[in-house]
């Protein structure tokens, strides 16, 4: 189940396609060129590790950009109405994935 759960936070993460990304008020602040930075290390973000990751789902992950600082990335499972948590976040059916980008002193 970890691997599908991964694929569907991967394929979010990647695309910003099959679920809402949600940027905190830190990400949004940043002047243009840093936030599409940020966006594009989060995209291609493949430095999972046991301590970040340690059910392999792909869904936290941590960074540093330069003039920007710690960023963190992490994708959230809820019901279809984005009410309580999904009962099966390896079916895309029953979830609807929250990918939140923000700094870390946002955390």
């Amino acid at each position: 189940m970890s691997a599908r759960i991964a694929e569907l936070n991967d394929l979010l993460r990647n695309t910003f396609l099959t679920g809402k990304v949600v940027l905190t008020e830190g990400i949004s602040a940043l002047p243009d060129d840093k936030r599409e930075a940020v966006i594009t290390a989060v995209r291609t973000f493949t430095a999972f590790a046991e301590g970040d990751d340690p059910y392999g789902e792909h869904d936290f992950g941590a960074f540093e950009i330069d003039d920007v600082g710690t960023v963190f990335w992490k994708i959230d499972y809820y019901d279809a109405d984005y009410q309580y948590l999904s009962p099966d976040p390896a079916d895309p059916a029953v979830t609807r994935r929250v990918l939140t980008i923000m700094l870390a002193e946002e955390y």
